[in-house]
């Protein structure tokens, strides 16, 4: 990669238990969208995937910053 530092970011959803919740109905249906290298495309992925699934308000998908998990002193 050139450039600056990799920013990797997880998007991922699920159906929830409860609206007011964050444990997923079936885990084996978790909707991995993927590893992006920066925050910008991960929530550009977010938004057409959230958007996509608005009919359903147990839906809901998830940015987790995996930069830092891998290196929680930001150094």
């Amino acid at each position: 990669m050139s450039g600056g530092k990799q920013l990797l970011h997880l998007v991922f959803g699920g159906e929830l238990e409860r609206l007011d919740g964050s444990e997923f109905r079936d885990l084996s249906k978790l909707d991995i969208v993927g590893i992006f290298p920066d925050y910008a495309s991960a929530h550009a992925a977010w938004k057409g995937r959230a958007q996509g699934s608005v009919d359903n308000a147990h839906m809901r998908y998830f940015i987790v910053h995996l930069h830092r998990l891998l290196d929680p002193t930001g150094a």
